[in-house]
Order: C-alpha cells, then sequence, then structure tokens
C-alpha cells in the first residue's frame, strides 16, 4: 500500500467518526499500520474534523518518528504504536470521547456483559484501565496509557474484547484495520448506552448467565460459528 492509499483509508475512517457523532471538535483519533513498511498514519494533533484533508494525516514509525507530513501527529499516538508494537494482530486504533462509554471510564467501573447484544462482540465484560499513578503520569504518558492498557490484557485475547475504557480518561478499540476499529467504537458506544440504561432501570442487575454468554459470543466468534454468510 501506498502512502497516499494508507492515508486515504486513515482519513476516512477518521470521517466516519465524526459522521457517527462519536466526535466533538478535535476529541478522537483513528491510526492504521502497514506492518511491511513498519509505518503508521495517524490524525494530525489539534485538527478540528471539519478541516481535516487526506494529505493532513501523519506518516510516523513504530518509534514514533515523523516519516512524511507536515504536521504534528496526534498527542496520542505512542499509545497507539505501543499497542502495535505489543499486538502484532491488530492494524488499526480508534480513540475517542464517546459520551456513554466515557462515563463508564469516569466513573471507573468496567462495563458489565448484561445481555447478549454486548456478547455478540466481547466475550464477557469490557475491562477498564485503573487510574494511573503518579509515577506513570509524571513518565511517558501516552506510552504508559498504552502499557496500562496491555496489562489489561495479561490473561485474555484482546480479540476477545477490541475495546477498554480507561478509568478517567476515555475509550480505545482495535481491530484488523482502521474502519474496524472505529467499527468497534461505534459498538461500544452504543453497549456502554444500552449497559448504562439498564443499570438505570435495575441497578441491582446481575450479568448475563456465562451459557448465554457462550453461545452468542462462540456462534460468531467460535471455531464452529454459524452466523453470517461463508
Amino acid at each position: 500500500m501506498s502512502y497516499l492509499e494508507l492515508k486515504r483509508e486513515v482519513y476516512e475512517a477518521n470521517m466516519e467518526l465524526d459522521k457517527r457523532d462519536l466526535v466533538t471538535y478535535t476529541f478522537g483519533n483513528v491510526s492504521q499500520i502497514d506492518r511491511q513498511k513498519g509505518v503508521v498514519a495517524i490524525k494530525p494533533s489539534g485538527v478540528p474534523y471539519e478541516d481535516l484533508k487526506v494529505e493532513d494525516i501523519v506518516i510516523v514509525d513504530l518509534e514514533n518518528n515523523i516519516v512524511e507530513g507536515k504536521l504534528n501527529p496526534s498527542s496520542d499516538t505512542k499509545t497507539h504504536t505501543y499497542l502495535y508494537r505489543t499486538w502484532d494482530n491488530i492494524g488499526g486504533v480508534t480513540h475517542t470521547h464517546s459520551t456513554y462509554a466515557t462515563a463508564w471510564a469516569q466513573a471507573q467501573i468496567a462495563i458489565p456483559c448484561l445481555g447478549t447484544t454486548q456478547a455478540d462482540y466481547v466475550y464477557g465484560e469490557i475491562p477498564c484501565a485503573p487510574v494511573m499513578s503518579d509515577e506513570r503520569i509524571k513518565g511517558d504518558y501516552e506510552e504508559e496509557t498504552g502499557a496500562q492498557i496491555v496489562d489489561c490484557f495479561t490473561d485474555r485475547d484482546p480479540n476477545e474484547s477490541p475495546m477498554i475504557i480507561v478509568a478517567g480518561h476515555a475509550p480505545f478499540t482495535w481491530g484488523k484495520d482502521a474502519a474496524k476499529s472505529v467499527y468497534h467504537a461505534v459498538l461500544l458506544e452504543e453497549i456502554a448506552k444500552m449497559a448504562y440504561l439498564t443499570k438505570t432501570l435495575a441497578p441491582g442487575i446481575a450479568p448475563l448467565k456465562q451459557g448465554l454468554v457462550d453461545k452468542h459470543y462462540l456462534r460468531k466468534h467460535g471455531k464452529d460459528a454459524y452466523y453470517g454468510q461463508k
């Protein structure tokens, strides 16, 4: 893929966030990696979506050096590249401050699996990374954010939950490319909204029984999955 093609895909993914009303002004960014070239395309820092152009997308290497572009890359770039360096099977990362997912992050509560809608896409709860320690805040903050996300998947496959909320901060999602990571960001916001409304109606509701979680997740993602078309 040429740099221009990579930039165009990342531009379109970023604009999909805007189209889906998941960003306000500059609150969000999407990236995609070209693993053959070892580069990442990402939205530039502080550029409003209504002003964003294909040529504004910045290309960086996995050590966060600018390879092509006149603007500064997103301030969250080091979080994105940390995830790419750690998880070699992801191709796109999205970060938003979407309302409902961010509300759960600010409440510092993992999103429990309360229904089959969530179980269709996430195998259990959506984790909440803890509030960052002072030591980490004083360090390389964006790099440490990536490390905190990865720490939550020590005993869990990140593909089983291609999304997370970071306490006091906001959500991150990922997928096989930029478009898929945006798709997961859209799903996360809807799931977060449903979970909020469910907890409002029934504060003491228990998580969905494991048998239903297994059935709905595995029929889509298991080795014998039968959902959709072949």
